[in-house]
């Protein structure tokens, strides 16, 4: 429960031992509150960006194998400009936080103030849908990178009965689907949590604008 949810409770709970506190008062603290969200939002998409680094790095340090593998990968253009692509959402996407965050800190007016809400808002749930929509997309192609390059799975797969190809697509559809339910659930968590006191903030706002 953060301060202003506090202030609230005890305000509603026993009015004759708290002050109230009038509309002037509240949406400044609406404000800073909103502040303090965006910048924890913007650190996070920071720290996702490393994450993401670290995790396409890893595989390189792990076997000789596996480096091999992806600096053939890397010898083709199509994956290339999909990790390419990639890193260029991150990039916006903590660019345009950052942006949020300066105009949310910077204004003192309450309309521009729920205007960068909603952008900040908007910004997060593309940013979700594209990662999300990324999934239906990365594991096809390097499954398809991997039957490519790899002679002995390439083999395998080739000599596979109409059963076994079945088999193999419900594996692959599951794997889509669990890997997706995964990262649903990693962004609810890590900004479904923050974006729902934004948007409580953005009610608050709308309700003083009344």
């Amino acid at each position: 429960m953060d301060e202003l949810d506090i202030l609230k409770k005890d305000w509603n709970s026993d009015k004759s031992s708290y002050r109230e506190y009038t509309d002037s008062e509240i949406a400044p603290m609406l404000h800073k509150k909103s502040s303090s969200i965006v910048k924890t939002l913007f650190y996070i998409s920071i720290a996702e960006l490393f994450l993401w680094i670290i995790i396409s790095a890893l595989p390189y340090f792990l076997s000789d194998d596996m480096r091999d593998r992806m600096e053939k990968s890397y010898e083709n253009p199509l994956f290339i400009t999909l990790t390419v692509i990639g890193f260029v959402v991150i990039f916006a996407f903590i660019y345009l936080l950052f942006k949020s965050y300066r105009s949310i800190s910077t204004t003192d007016n309450t309309k521009k103030l729920m205007e960068s809400i909603l952008k900040t808002r908007k910004v997060i749930k593309y940013y979700v849908i594209y990662n999300l929509a990324m999934v239906f997309v990365s594991i096809p192609l390097s499954l398809y990178f991997e039957f490519n390059e790899n002679i002995e799975f390439h083999d395998q797969v080739a000599a596979f009965n109409p059963k076994q190809m079945v088999v193999m697509a419900g594996i692959i559809v599951v794997m889509m689907v669990v890997f997706f339910v995964l990262l649903l659930l990693f962004y609810r968590l890590i900004y479904g949590v923050l974006l729902k006191r934004l948007n409580r903030n953005y009610k608050e706002l709308k309700r003083l604008e009344v």
